[in-house]
């Protein structure tokens, strides 16, 4: 007798076998995870600052946030999770919409009018022959430099002045330029000491106001993120940079603060980043071994920036950033 024909599986069975090794059952905590990691990011600005600066902690660092998604994304995978998949959607949808422009292709370039260079040089730093050689490598018109010791001064005037026909120091910053610089003056910003300096350059395509400047730095220890000293300065150079009569405004220097951090709204309020606007990836600064945050910055005002860009390390514990700049 023949025998009897196998009875097919039915659809819904197939179905259930296909997707047998998904868990709605675990990982659930991932999955929470994941959701605080988006409201992390959404929200930061609601992340109160008290105690410890915990808010600008937080958004001194806010893009590594991002690296919760892989691992997140591993976890998923490992524990068969489908509530921890589908949870993960929501930070990757976030970091993608706050930071996605940051390392699209095909941001800068184009024609230029002038070309600009800060850097935190460290008062440590004894190699200024080598600092020198980066700085002229780079083909600056305007080169702005913030920790200058009196050594360091004359070794940097000694390196840069055969390239640069302008230059003027004045406490631990200084500017060196192609063009001519005129009304230099220190700005206050609480130190007791000048930290900071406004000039003129006088450019083939009209004059822009230059500030250099190294705010207060800050500190991460048992008591949170100690920022006080630095909020004061920043208060106090955004309110020399909003009340400056001249159209174009260009500020170079450290600022102890990324443009995230909601405490450098009184400068940033009114200006635009560089890096931001015309830069590929985040441009990370310091430290200069790793660099983890963009705390050294070309912000604009009234100038168009065409492109933008971080210099190879120095001897310096921060790298220099570089900006190509439209004055039109």
């Amino acid at each position: 007798m023949p025998a009897a024909p196998s009875t097919p599986a039915r659809p819904a069975e197939g179905a259930r076998d296909r997707w047998a090794w998904v868990s709605w059952r675990s990982g659930w905590v991932l999955a929470g995870i994941a959701v605080l990691t988006a409201a992390l990011m959404a929200l930061h600005r609601k992340v109160p600052n008290s105690p410890g600066n915990l808010g600008s902690l937080l958004e001194t660092f806010l893009p590594w946030l991002g690296v919760m998604i892989p691992v997140l994304a591993i976890g998923a995978v490992v524990r068969r999770s489908a509530p921890a998949a589908l949870a993960l959607v929501l930070p990757l949808v976030v970091w993608v919409g706050m930071f996605g422009n940051a390392v699209l292709p095909g941001k800068g370039g184009g024609s230029h009018d002038l070309r600009v260079v800060s850097h935190n040089v460290d008062a440590g730093n004894a190699d200024h022959d080598g600092t020198v050689q980066e700085l002229l490598a780079a083909d600056a018109d305007v080169v702005a430099l913030e920790e200058l010791d009196e050594d360091a001064k004359s070794a940097y005037q000694g390196g840069l002045d055969e390239d640069f026909e302008h230059n003027v120091t004045r406490g631990t910053v200084g500017l060196w330029s192609r063009f001519p610089i005129s009304d230099a003056e220190d700005i206050d910003v609480g130190f007791g000491w000048t930290r900071a300096m406004r000039a003129k350059v006088k450019t083939p395509e009209g004059e822009v106001a230059v500030y250099v400047a190294h705010l207060a730095s800050v500190r991460v220890g048992s008591e949170g993120f100690t920022a006080d000293q630095r909020n004061r300065t920043i208060k106090l150079l955004g309110a020399q940079i909003a009340a400056d009569p001249v159209k174009r405004v260009v500020l170079l220097g450290d600022l102890n603060g990324t443009v995230n951090d909601r405490s450098l709204a009184p400068i940033t309020a009114g200006m635009r980043s560089a890096q931001g606007a015309a830069g590929h990836g985040f441009g990370f600064s310091w430290p200069a071994r790793f660099p983890m945050a963009r705390i050294d910055h070309i912000l604009v005002r009234g100038v168009e920036p065409a492109d933008a860009w971080v210099l190879p390390r120095t001897g310096s514990d921060h790298r220099p950033v570089a900006a190509d700049l439209r004055l039109d």
